[in-house]
């Protein structure tokens, strides 16, 4: 087929006024103006009309399972008091809590332009039950928590490996995530390394994301420090930031997405980048913590590849009357607020083709160009090819259409 409107941004090239996409089943295999790419009017055409085509989001960092605890947190004084908080919360969730909390999570990002999410499973028994329901391209990103060194890390990663592993072969993607530095063992942490090069998957962790975590690590003190020195051996603090202790355990490298990365310490942005370390930021989550700004420049500066998450509806905060939504298009607008000095490019490529980078998946999605997966969504749009990225960076409202592998998946 092919898909004609107003405008098409292809990402990785300049925006192409009255433009088509030609679509092989689930590839693209041609894009440009409308009067060069059209060879034979027989195959179906499909005009959008006033509206600007676009590769789908890439969200690299999104909590599913956390969907229905919208609103259920308020902004606690500590980060360590969010933490015992949402321990609270979980307990008394059943998995049927669970798998409805993630299939509202999917319904959310397919409808809000969403392609393809990383999504830290907590609940990895979920996978097998809610494998192929949904169009998008989940990369799941197990979940991995271990802070006692009588445990080995073997049977910490076990069980979760048992309960996936069909998964794949029903689409979706894994991954492991050691969930941050002060959640885990040294011997965890190089174990998740050494299995995700085994089965070449990807990494995700929570990386410097508090204060009072880079507190932990780089001075011994803290409420975090606090709360866990009876619970955690703490003797790998005190010897730099978290940064610097995913580097002594081999962690960093180009398959970890280092998800927040708010606090950093001298020549911390540099060594992300010397690694190749792929840095997701989540807007509405930082300003929901209140955290010191985002280091942008910093990163950028350095080389480190940006993207963009939505974290989980329970870090999000909840105006009156207003019902939250996992939406990259949200985060986009947070992000020119806070970063107003940021291009609108700038912040679109951080949702589309950074992401696509992040996830091994450069050349395949989060641009239109031949050979790249048919996964785009179109916006409503009337503007020139010189506002386009302002206008999709701050869209807000529904889809006229999103296609994914070459199928609709909703319009």
């Amino acid at each position: 087929m092919i898909l004609r409107s107003r405008m098409v941004a292809p990402i990785s090239r300049p925006p192409i006024d009255n433009g088509c996409v030609r679509i092989s089943g689930d590839r693209v295999i041609a894009i440009g103006p409308w009067e060069t790419v059209v060879s034979s009017l027989e195959e179906p055409v499909i005009d959008l009309g006033d509206a600007v085509l676009l590769p789908g989001l890439v969200n690299a960092h999104c909590h599913m399972d956390y969907t229905h605890l919208a609103g259920r947190i308020g902004p606690t004084k500590t980060f360590t008091g969010w933490i015992q908080a949402i321990m609270t919360h979980k307990a008394g969730w059943s998995m049927t809590n669970y798998a409805q909390s993630w299939a509202a999570g999917a319904q959310m990002l397919v409808r809000s332009g969403v392609t393809t999410v990383a999504d830290m499973e907590a609940v990895p028994a979920l996978l097998p039950e809610t494998a192929g329901r949904f169009p998008l391209r989940i990369f799941s990103f197990l979940e991995l928590i271990g802070i006692k060194k009588e445990i080995p890390a073997s049977d910490v990663i076990r069980p979760v490996l048992d309960q996936v592993r069909f998964f794949e072969t029903a689409g979706g993607r894994i991954g492991l995530s050691p969930h941050a530095p002060y959640s885990t063992t040294s011997k965890l942490l190089r174990l998740s390394v050494r299995m995700a090069r085994k089965w070449q998957w990807r990494l995700a962790s929570h990386v410097a994301e508090s204060e009072e975590e880079f507190e932990m690590f780089m001075h011994q003190g803290g409420p975090l420090f606090e709360w866990l020195k009876n619970q955690r051996d703490m003797s790998d603090c005190g010897r730099g930031s978290p940064v610097q202790h995913l580097e002594a355990n081999r962690v960093l490298g180009p398959c970890l997405l280092a998800a927040h990365v708010n606090y950093l310490a001298p020549g911390d942005a540099d060594l992300l980048a010397r690694r190749g370390v792929s840095v997701v930021h989540c807007p509405r989550s930082h300003a929901y913590f209140r955290h010191a700004p985002f280091p942008h420049g910093d990163l950028s500066n350095a080389g480190v590849n940006i993207c963009l998450g939505t974290d989980s509806l329970a870090t999000v905060n909840q105006p009156a009357g207003v019902r939250l939504e996992l939406d990259m298009f949200h985060e986009m607008r947070a992000l020119s607020a806070a970063h107003p000095e940021l291009l609108m490019e700038t912040i679109v490529r951080m949702a589309t083709i950074n992401g696509a980078k992040a996830l091994g998946l450069e050349g395949k999605i989060g641009e239109l160009r031949p050979g790249v997966w048919a996964d785009l969504i179109a916006l409503p749009y009337r503007g020139s090819p010189a506002q386009v990225y302002e206008g999709i960076a701050q869209h807000s409202g529904g889809l006229i259409a999103s296609m994914i592998g070459g199928r609709w998946a909703a319009n």
